[in-house]
Formats: structure tokens, C-alpha cells, sequence
């Protein structure tokens, strides 16, 4: 059984962070390992307080994964502060952690803060050059390369901007694009590719990017193919949507428990 790694916030309300990411590696079928970076106190309408760890504690759960289960993905998620990036990109570097997903989680869905300001800097700095795949939202790329992030044409822009500061590629998340239609834009080596899907009426997306990137990080754990395991986790995540089980008064969550793609023939699973 393959391993895959979450480093993220811990959410009570159990719809995001490391408890999305690992009932997303269950329904993938790989083995879910978790450090946590903060403990979040969190339902469905907000966030309501959160408290970072002190960063030798969380390198210490990123040694103390690799030393036993060293995993074949990482992800990471809500990180806090410039000195939990540093941290864990020092422990990703070091640990040499390979087939990395950086989810640049900043804003909530309910639009309450999770990372301090001072931090944005240390993401692209730190974090991104290590990154198999980054994926940000409209919101996050307009921070991470500090321009507007409005269009599918600026999203393939943004992409290219952040694959030129190191990483190996971007999906820019398209989610909060206008229309009745939602574009993502996969940046990779071997080009672009928009991925278009029906917009869900719905307010149950109360954990959406977590999620994503974890099933991306599952794909890979699996050795499945970048732009396989992106399409993979986008079908998921929109199945999740559409089957949510209507939970909570605010931003409900997904529902992890449908089926996760199966692999293709000549995956290599």
C-alpha cells in the first residue's frame, strides 16, 4: 500500500485540512499520514480561532513520518506563519519528500484568514521551487504573483509566472470564476490544458481545495500521471460537490465518501 503525507490545519468541523486530506486518501486507497501545523476551532459558518504549532514540533511529526513511513506524496496545506513555512520547506528539502502538492492555502471558505500576511512572501519564496504541482485559487494567485487573476487567460498567465519561480507545475483553480461554467488551467511542462466543468449550484464547498489537492497527492502516491492524477481528482472533487450531504448552516462540506476513479489501463498501479 502506497503512503501519502498531509501537512496542514487540523479542522474541527472535520470538512477541510487534515481531515478532508485523509478521508481523500482512504477513498483513493493509499495509506493517510498527517503532521500537523495548527489547530483550527471551526464549523461550517467560520472560523473562530486557531493556534499555530511551534515549528520543532511539527518538524519533528515530518522526521518522525519519513524516518518509518516515508510517503510517495506529500501535500501541504494551512501552514500559519513565515516560521511553519520555513520550517517545512527546510523538513521537505531535507527529507528530500518527492511528488510535493502545495495547496497555498491562505483565505477560507468562509473568508476568515489562516495564514499571517507576513507569510505570503516566504510561499513563493520557499515553497513554491520545491513544488511538483501548485494550486492555487483566483484570490491566491493574484497574491502569488502579485497581479489580477480574473480571467482564464490571466489564470494561464499566473501558471507560467509561478512555474518560472521554480515550480514543476500549476493548476489554477477557477471556482470562483463567473458563469455557469468552471474553468481550472493545468501549466506543466508539457503545456496547457483547461479543464471545463458544469457549475454546481450549491453552498457546499467548505473544504473544495483541501480536498483537490489531496486527491492529486493521492494520484501521485499511486504513480499515476501528472495531468491523470489532476483529472482524477477534479472528477472526484465535482462528484463530491454534487452528492454533499447538506451538513451545517454555513458552507457545508463534501462528501468524501464517493468513489474515487479507478485507475486506467497502463497507469501503473
Amino acid at each position: 500500500m502506497k503512503v501519502a503525507l498531509t501537512i496542514a490545519g487540523s479542522d474541527s468541523g472535520g470538512g477541510a485540512g487534515i481531515q478532508a486530506d485523509l478521508k481523500t486518501f482512504h477513498q483513493f486507497g493509499v495509506f493517510g499520514t498527517s503532521v500537523v501545523c495548527a489547530v483550527t476551532a471551526q464549523n461550517t459558518v467560520g472560523v473562530r480561532d486557531w493556534l499555530a504549532l511551534p515549528a520543532p514540533l511539527v518538524r519533528a511529526q515530518i522526521d518522525a513520518v519519513a524516518d518509518d513511513l516515508p510517503p510517495a506524496a506529500v501535500k501541504t496545506g494551512m501552514l500559519g506563519s513565515a516560521e511553519l513555512v520555513a520550517a517545512v520547506a527546510r523538513g521537505i528539502a531535507e527529507r528530500q519528500l518527492r511528488n510535493y502538492v502545495l495547496d497555498p492555502v491562505m483565505v477560507a471558505t468562509s473568508g476568515d484568514r489562516l495564514l499571517a500576511a507576513e507569510a505570503e512572501r516566504s510561499i513563493t519564496d520557499d515553497l513554491v521551487p520545491l513544488a511538483t504541482l501548485v494550486t492555487p485559487n483566483l484570490d491566491e494567485a493574484r497574491i502569488l504573483v502579485a497581479a489580477e487573476v480574473a480571467t482564464p487567460d490571466d489564470m494561464e498567465r499566473a501558471g507560467r509566472q509561478l512555474r518560472a519561480r521554480g515550480a514543476g507545475a500549476v493548476l489554477v483553480k477557477g471556482g470562483h470564476l463567473p458563469g455557469n461554467e468552471v474553468v481550472d488551467v493545468l501549466v506543466s511542462a508539457a503545456g496547457v490544458r483547461r479543464f471545463v466543468h458544469p457549475r454546481i449550484a450549491t453552498t457546499s464547498t467548505h473544504g473544495t481545495g483541501c480536498t483537490l489537492s489531496a486527491a492529486v497527492t493521492a494520484g501521485l502516491a499511486l504513480g499515476r500521471t501528472l495531468e491523470h492524477a489532476v483529472a482524477d481528482a477534479l472528477d472526484f472533487v465535482q462528484r463530491a460537490i454534487a452528492a454533499a450531504p447538506g451538513l451545517g448552516h454555513g458552507h457545508g462540506p463534501l462528501n468524501h465518501f464517493v468513489t474515487a476513479p479507478p485507475p486506467r489501463a497502463g497507469a501503473g498501479e
